[in-house]
């Protein structure tokens, strides 16, 4: 069963008792947002639920989602069309960020049918990410930089920022390794990616999106705080999201860093990634 419908079964008790906040709270932990933020929720809505004199389970279950609101943060996502845009895309491996980068270059295109986009295949730790990238890059009709594997993910950055200056592309997505076990040499390679778009390309629009799985659980947090310690975030893509994925950690992210979430990944093909919709969110989360 997953959680929207855990929670959906939550709220059909009839009453409002005590009982009730102790096990919202268990159940929202569950639900992937921590347990500090969960405890506060519930505090919240026992404060507002006594102060309104609400009864029922339903109005409870409303102001929840009222409280968790501030919380779903939304970031748009629009090509500059006056200069070059580029998207960094991080995450641990097996997040789908490569799929991802795939699905931006499809969305971008659906909805900017002039734009040109290059994909950077900037993984070369991991030969089969370059591989699935060109694959990914012929299936779109999309362009990719890519050397062979070991070389030098900035001087694949900055061969892609080459060709897209000279194609007038519109938009560079590039792709980066996420190998954890390694964790400092990964940080000053993204450091050094970072470091050759803000150099290189003063004038470009460059957003650094976060890619993390929603299975992961609280332990998006910790990718977060590790890559944000790196480089500037900008905001979150969430793979994997469907009906048993939770995803309450967008909530926990955009509380405690203020991060906003751009895209979400619902399944395999390129048509299941779309902007993120806060209102959509919560009715689920909460099972509305």
């Amino acid at each position: 069963m997953g959680f929207a419908e855990k929670l959906k079964n939550f709220f059909k008790r009839s009453t409002l008792d005590e009982t009730v906040y102790d096990d919202l709270a268990d159940l929202l932990v569950e639900g992937d947002i921590g347990a500090s933020f969960a405890f506060e929720l519930t505090d919240q809505l026992r404060t507002q639920c006594k102060r309104q004199k609400v009864e029922d389970v339903e109005t409870a279950r409303k102001i929840l989602k009222d409280l968790l609101r501030p919380y779903a943060v939304k970031a748009d996502f629009k090509l500059d069309s006056g200069t070059l845009n580029i998207v960094l895309l991080l995450g641990v491996n097996g997040v789908g960020k490569t799929t991802s980068c795939a699905k931006l270059a499809n969305y971008v295109m659906k909805n900017n049918p002039h734009s040109k986009v290059i994909l950077a295949a900037g993984d070369t730790f991991r030969a089969a990410a370059v591989n699935q990238l060109k694959i990914h890059g012929e299936r779109l009709g999309v362009r990719v930089v890519a050397q062979h594997q070991g070389a030098d993910s900035a001087a694949v950055l900055w061969d892609s920022i080459e060709a897209a200056q000279a194609d007038k592309a519109s938009l560079v997505i590039a792709d980066t390794a996420g190998r954890m076990h390694t964790r400092q040499d990964l940080l000053k390679e993204l450091e050094k990616m970072d470091r050759i778009i803000e150099q290189r390309t003063s004038n470009a629009v460059y957003r650094r999106y976060l890619v993390l799985d929603a299975t992961t659980g609280q332990n998006g947090i910790r990718q977060a705080e590790t890559f944000s310690s790196a480089v500037k975030l900008d905001g979150v893509i969430l793979t994997k999201y469907d009906s048993t994925a939770k995803g309450g950690m967008i909530l926990s992210l955009a509380r405690q860093f203020g991060l906003p979430t751009v895209f979400i990944g619902t399944g395999e093909t390129y048509r299941d990634f779309a902007p993120f919709d806060p209102e959509q969110f919560l009715n689920d989360f909460v099972g509305i």
